[in-house]
């Protein structure tokens, strides 16, 4: 077969998720699409993956994505007539200690949250179900009977036969050497057959996916892991249906093949393979046996199931697994480049996540943006700092060791750090800091007080900072704080057409006078939420912007990717230009005011407007804005100057009480008052009006902008999911998020975010209240409700309104 000399999307690589890709974007699509395999079809991780298919996730779009995978592996044999071995053999996950046990009722939760019937097992009901297992030593186990296994060979060989008879054409021994490049686009693959012109491609390259990248200059964090299993001879009484078993205490895995056993597991101290590319001709290939590694795994496999003692080894498989920095895949547009796309690092997920993965990232390079949520699985939640491949290793390498291990709340990860910090580390270490990691900087959670280690310790119930975040909180309410958030992500859009731009780009007005700054959102053409930051105009042709640590990539590709063609307008990414200084609360007028000669009262700085004032010799650019609910000012200052602004407020302010406060204290003085954090409360599946924001819609205004198609057909319709917010009293109770809502005890949403209110007395959580005819507010309030926290009902009450208004009768509890 010759290879043509153009087509419209290529797609890299002859693993699953490239075959699943190619199979969707020709089935669902009719796209002129061409897959280049450097080897065989499945020659890459593929063909010794353990294929285990799971579908719990803690993102309801993420597992979307999985159970996609199971539906299309249930049927795909019927289109084909390549079975792909998909056995629904259900998966038993087994805990042997209280805070296991509490970790599988939370999840058992989420899964019923998510539409999924998890149940929760006692030892002897794991017993008859799986005779072979010792039980001595379990609390219990999870059951999840749709879940299930696979053959990973003959699934993508299915696949492919599906993608050649919807009109794909699929290409083994080509290899991709280059790309041709033209106005940041790839304009033709090169190849070692010849060079195929397209207008999309697609890096479903696997290990190699890193290094295809880099020849379009696009960075792909993911890192090739040594990962071991086993294959047993037939072991006498083992049911060809045996459940699949996840012993995570042990951290081990098995499954039925033939008669036998599938054993492997995730060790504490994980094998890299290279930091370097990977040899272009690693097809079918394994590493030596390592027995002496695996060994650690063997000991546990045979406490507990004891019939491993005297079977033979059939085979032991070594090889290379990609996994990323964060144990989650890596999907979605490159921001280097604008038209490829990459689907890679499945982290041993990838058999469980293909199906789905390619129905995603088909969709996504036709449409050119998500079709759902699909944030903690984007390319651009990465940074600069993940070209830096030893950090990658690093980091990738604790991802792995943590892959079975107890998944605490709030946990952070501690290798590569610190790596970012800002000027004010020093200072803040010495105040008793205790820090987290956001996207590599150094961020302050909480300040440990005097006879408290600062440090986290774990738990699966209030964590040793609850009492010292609560004094950081009422602090803020009665007195003023400041918080250090110079990891914020800034850029500065300027040029004649820089308004033209925004006004396309943002749902909310910014055509505002210069000096006045807009909370805004970015939707996307289904008026989901693709961002939300504060635009502040400096000047006529000036913007600057302001959002998360966590989105800097995200965003500014975002912005990027929508100024419109043709129009005069730069966008600069200024992060590392500012620190900034947030000072809240209601004495931190106060306290500003003694450090500037500049009238900071309210009649000549409402809120709402930015303003140049100098404190220490230092021009600073002052945002009137708050994220806590009380008065309260972002101070951007000179990166340079951040230190000597920082010491003059905190001289000015010992009279008033100042003192530093972390990002623990903000969550929860957010919630209170009710803001609402993207990626949680806000996603690309929610519409401003859903989540109570289509007050910062322009709608009114007869200006076009993107979402506003997909929001004006709904105008007016009833709404079928609202936000809202509920306490609950019980002290006792720990609210996380993905808790079930339950109104006049039907299930009818999930909570997208949960924490406790030190000012309310109360655990707070917020989420969708969903309804196929409808969500009125007659709907919401004359409801009875309960939330479900770790399979337990407990009374909730439900709140449309802000539980805390520093402005009107304060607590409304």
């Amino acid at each position: 077969m010759t290879l043509p000399s153009q087509a419209a999307i290529v797609v890299i690589g002859g693993g699953i998720i490239g075959c699943s890709t190619a199979y969707h974007l020709a089935r669902d699509h009719k796209a002129d699409v061409v897959l280049l395999e450097q080897g065989k079809l499945t020659s890459g991780s593929t063909w010794h993956a353990a294929g285990l298919v799971g579908q719990l996730r803690s993102s309801a779009s993420i597992t979307r994505v999985l159970k996609y995978s199971v539906d299309l592996y249930k049927g795909l044999e019927a289109e084909t007539g390549l079975a792909t071995g998909w056995k629904m053999t259900g998966c038993l996950r087994l805990a042997t200690n209280a805070d296991r046990w509490t970790e599988y009722k939370r999840l058992a939760t989420t899964a019923k949250s998510f539409g999924m019937d998890m149940q929760l097992l006692s030892p002897a009901e794991v017993k008859a179900m799986w005779p072979l297992l010792e039980t001595g030593d379990l609390v219990g186990a999870s059951w999840l009977p749709t879940d299930g296994q696979a053959s990973p060979s003959d699934i993508t060989q299915s696949l492919a036969k599906g993608a050649r008879m919807h009109g794909a054409k699929l290409f083994e021994d080509v290899r991709v050497t280059g790309f041709e490049m033209k106005d940041g686009r790839i304009a033709t693959v090169k190849t070692s057959k010849g060079d195929i012109a397209c207008d999309k491609v697609v890096n479903c390259a696997g290990q190699w996916a890193r290094q295809v990248g880099a020849m379009a200059g696009i960075n792909v964090p993911l890192q090739p892991v040594k990962h071991q299993y086993i294959i047993t001879e037939k072991i006498d009484g083992l049911a060809t249906e045996a459940p699949t078993i996840r012993d995570p205490d042990r951290r081990t895995y098995f499954k039925e093949e033939v008669g036998g056993l599938v054993m492997g597991g995730y060790e504490p101290n994980p094998q890299a393979w290279t930091t370097g590319d990977v040899p272009d001709d690693w097809e079918f290939r394994l590493f030596d046996d390592d027995y002496d590694h695996f060994e650690q795994h063997m000991r546990q496999a045979m406490a507990r199931v004891p019939a491993l003692e005297t079977v033979g080894v059939k085979q032991m498989i070594n090889g290379p697994e990609s996994f990323t920095p964060d144990g989650n895949f890596i999907l979605g547009a490159a921001p280097e480049c604008a038209n490829m796309f990459v689907g890679a690092g499945f982290n041993a997920f990838g058999i469980a996540s293909g199906g789905g993965a390619g129905w995603v990232l088909a969709q996504w390079v036709v449409d050119g943006e998500a079709p759902l949520d699909l944030w903690v699985v984007d390319i651009r939640r990465f940074s600069d700092l993940h070209r830096d491949r030893q950090w990658v290793c690093d980091r990738t390498l604790e991802a792995y060791g943590k892959h079975y291990t107890i998944g605490f709340p709030h946990e952070e990860y501690a290798s590569g750090r610190p790596r970012i910090v800002s000027p004010l580390y020093n200072r803040l270490k010495q105040q008793r800091a205790v820090f987290g990691s956001k996207l590599g900087w150094e961020r302050p959670n909480w300040f440990a007080p005097e006879g408290v280690e600062p440090q986290d310790v774990y738990s699966m119930g209030r964590q040793n900072w609850f009492a010292a975040v609560g004094d950081e909180h009422r602090h803020v309410r009665e007195k003023v704080g400041i918080f250090d958030q110079s990891s914020f992500a800034k850029y500065e859009l300027s040029g004649p057409d820089a308004l033209k731009a925004l006004d396309w780009i943002c749902a909310n007005d910014v055509s505002k006078p210069v000096g006045q700054l807009t909370y805004t959102q970015l939707l996307n053409t289904r008026g989901g939420i693709e961002a939300d930051l504060t635009v502040a105009r400096l000047a006529e042709e000036k913007f600057y912007i302001v959002t998360g640590t966590g989105f800097r990539t995200h965003d500014l590709s975002w912005i990027g990717d929508h100024i419109g063609e043709g129009l005069d307008a730069t966008l600069v990414d200024v992060t590392e230009e500012f620190g900034t200084l947030s000072l809240m609360g209601p004495r931190a007028r106060d306290v500003l005011s003694a450090v500037t000669e500049a009238d900071v009262s309210n009649t000549s700085f409402p809120f709402g407007h930015v303003r140049e004032i100098a404190i220490a010799g230092h021009t600073i650019r002052a945002l009137r804005v708050t994220y806590v609910g009380e008065l309260g000012w972002e101070l951007h200052v000179p990166i340079a100057a951040t230190g000597e602004v920082f010491d003059a407020l905190m001289a000015a302010g010992g009279r008033h009480g100042i003192r530093p406060v972390g990002y623990r204290a903000l969550e929860s003085l957010r919630l209170e008052k009710g803001y609402r954090a993207w990626g949680s409360d806000i996603t690309p599946n929610d519409t401003p009006q859903e989540a109570g924001l289509g007050w910062a819609v322009k709608l009114r205004k007869n200006t076009d902008f993107v979402g506003r198609r997909a929001l004006e057909k709904t105008s007016g319709a009833a709404l079928k999911k609202r936000f809202a917010g509920f306490t609950v009293a019980d002290p006792e109770i720990v609210l996380l998020g993905r808790e079930t809502i339950l109104r006049n005890g039907e299930p009818v949403g999930y909570l997208t975010s949960g924490g406790y209110g030190y000012t309310v007395s109360r655990n707070i959580g917020y989420g969708y209240v969903r309804n196929g005819d409808g969500v009125s507010d007659d709907f919401l309030a004359s409801g009875d409700y309960e939330l479900v926290v770790a399979m337990e009902r407990t009374p909730a009450q439900i709140h449309l309104e802000p539980m805390y208004d520093p402005t009107a009768a304060k607590v409304k509890v």
